[in-house]
């Protein structure tokens, strides 16, 4: 229906709605107007495109970044990689923790899937056990 409606040029009567694309025409071989106003119809207003440019951009756009994503996602499942992991991400040669950012991050991140938690049975285990983390890291003491 979206191609029929929008992408098909208007025809008269005596003209085959599949006549279609000569070669070298300068003129489009579909309407804007009307993929604009059927499109807005069909998703909402603001969701279509009124230039004819950006709906070139779009088309063109659209599948190549689908297949980014899906190549990121196929690459994510062959390497094994669940998800970032930034817990203890850095370990000095004894094998003790040396606090990053994202170390102060990710113990927020679990702080706050614990607020959303109804019962304290359901507190995580990476908060509940094991040594105290700061809450902050703290910056070095400047002596001059």
């Amino acid at each position: 229906v979206l191609v029929t409606s929008s992408l098909v040029r208007e025809t008269t009567e005596i003209e085959s709605q599949n006549y279609g694309y000569k070669f070298g025409q300068e003129e489009e071989t579909y309407n804007i107007v009307a993929a604009h106003g059927y499109f807005g119809r069909l998703i909402f207003q603001y969701a279509s495109f009124n230039n004819s440019r950006s709906l070139h951009f779009f088309l063109g756009a659209w599948p190549v970044i689908g297949i980014w994503f899906t190549a990121m996602g196929v690459s994510t499942m062959a390497f094994n990689l669940n998800g970032f992991n930034f817990n203890q991400s850095i370990l000095d040669s004894q094998g003790r923790v040396i606090g990053t950012w994202a170390d102060v991050l990710n113990r927020a991140g679990i702080g706050m899937e614990v607020m959303h938690e109804r019962n304290a049975h359901n507190f995580p285990l990476d908060l509940a056990s094991g040594e105290q983390a700061p809450v902050a890291l703290t910056a070095p003491a400047i002596n001059g």
